[in-house]
Formats: C-alpha cells, structure tokens, sequence
C-alpha cells in the first residue's frame, strides 16, 4: 500500500487554530454553567439538613418554617403522571408520521401543528387547563394534582414527538426492509425492529420533555396549586418544588429565601439523577 502523504506545516497550523477556536467556544459555552451550579451549591447547600428533607412546610413565618418534604413527593408524582400521559402518545404519533405519513397530507398536517406547539409558552397549557378543567366544572371545579400533570403532559408532547421522530427516522430502511422480505408484518417490525433500534434515543427524547416539565412554575399554579402537606391523591391539590421556590424567593425571610434555594438545588440534583438512571438503563438494553 502507498502510504499516505505528510501533512504540510500550513494544514498543521490550520488544524492546530480550529482545534483551539473550537476548545476557545467551547469553554465560553460552559461558563455560564459552571457560574449557575456554583451559585446553586453556594446558596442551596447552607439549607441541606435531614429536617430539609424529611419535613413539610409549615407556613409559619415565626417558628419552623419546616422543610420540602412534601414538594419532592408532589413533584415525583405530578411529572410521573404527565410522563405516563405524554410519552406514550408522543411515541405513537412519532411512530405514525415516520411509518405511515412521511408523505401525506395529514402526516404534514399534523407535524405542522407539532411544531407550532413545541413553541407555544407554558402558561398557554397551564391557562387552557386553567380554563377547561378548573372553572368549567367538567371534571370538577377545584384545583387537583391530575390537572396540573395534564398541564405538564401537554407541555411534553411536542418535545417528546419531535425528538421521537428524529429518532426514528436515523433507523436504517434496509432493517425494515429486511424485515419485511423475511414475511413479518408491519406492526411486528415497528415493536420489534424499530423501536429497540431506537430505544436509547426515545429515552433521551423523553428525558428532555421530564426535565422541561418539572422546572414548569405557571402550568402548576393554575391546575395543582400550593399546598404545604403531603399529598399522594391526585384528585387533591399538591405541592411541588417550582410553586414551592416560586413561594419563596419572594418573601422577606432570608430562611425562606434560603429554602427556596435548597428547593432549587434538589429539583437540579433529581434530574440529574434521573437521567442517569435513565441513560444506564438504555446502555443496558442497547448491549443486551
């Protein structure tokens, strides 16, 4: 074999300015990241305790002001409701417009209006939950916590569909087309090919729609509301940690202020912890 050329000086130095353009922008880029997760371990770790975590507020201004014990659980349980609510459509819809409607009008249609709603504000969806759900009386006039993962699921959606569907399409044709030659039907390649194929994208994609959903404040408000108990029916109103830092970044006390900091802080360090569960387990399954 003829070996390859030696680079010139020139293209050494040009790959040399790239290299260091690249790491130059790249290191601007995390700046304002490093500074957002210092000044959250800065203000949030003086309110870390066991009473931080293991307690609910209490509402008092003079006394214990009590922990945020029972916006963990309500966040816990509202985003996995909406994540129950979203992720399943949005995979579906997903799997439509790759496999059935790349081309047709409807298919076009409906990713249009996929679009638009991936740019449409949160408290549009808490507003039209607000509208529909609380003051109609429909399903009950009063706030509960399904209305508000209702709120949050309808947030997820796009999110989950768009990226569900760039997912899917990076699947190859000639797997499905292999599929199909060896005799399987349609629905047997989509869940049995495709979708494994693209199980740690579709996680991914999920795992963005959570981390949107369970920093939403406005969607909350007007649906679940702000409860200082711990709540596990959904038909009640509930506490989380976005209506819970919402509630107290803007007292006076700077020990409410604080805990409004360690709300933040927890609420970062449980996505965190999610998503890598999250990705652990699609690196299972992709190896298995």
């Amino acid at each position: 074999m003829t070996p390859l050329p030696a680079l010139s000086p020139r293209r050494r130095r040009t790959d040399l300015l790239a290299r260091a353009v690249l790491a130059t922008f790249t290191a601007v880029a995390l700046i304002p990241l490093v500074l957002i997760v210092y000044y959250l371990l800065h203000k949030g770790l003086p309110a870390i305790s066991g009473h931080f975590f293991s307690s609910d507020p209490t509402g008092n201004f003079l006394g214990d002001a009590g922990g945020i014990k029972s916006a963990i659980l309500g966040t816990l349980e509202l985003v996995a409701l909406a994540t129950a609510m979203a992720v399943p459509i949005g995979i579906g819809v997903a799997l439509y417009l790759v496999e059935y409607g790349r081309d047709n009008l409807f298919g076009n249609a409906v990713r249009y209006f996929v679009d638009v709603l991936t740019g449409v504000p949160s408290i549009v969806f808490g507003l039209f939950i607000y509208v529909t759900l609380v003051v109609s009386g429909a399903l009950g006039s009063s706030f509960a916590g399904w209305k508000g993962s209702a709120a949050l699921a309808l947030l997820m959606l796009p999110v989950v569909t768009r990226s569900a569907e760039v997912v899917l399409l990076l699947v190859p044709d000639s797997l499905r087309e292999a599929a199909l030659a060896l005799g399987s039907p349609r629905w047997r390649v989509v869940f049995r090919i495709v979708l494994p194929t693209a199980l740690p994208g579709l996680v991914t994609g999920a795992l963005l729609a959570v981390a949107r959903a369970a920093g939403e404040t406005a969607p909350l408000l007007f649906t679940a509301t702000l409860v200082n108990g711990t709540t596990f029916n959904p038909g009640d109103k509930m506490n989380s940690l976005p209506a819970q830092i919402f509630s107290d970044v803007g007292q006076a006390q700077n020990r409410l202020v604080t805990r409004a900091w360690g709300a933040a802080l927890t609420l970062v360090l449980m996505i965190l912890i999610l998503t890598l569960i999250a990705r652990t387990l699609a690196r299972r399954s992709r190896i298995t």
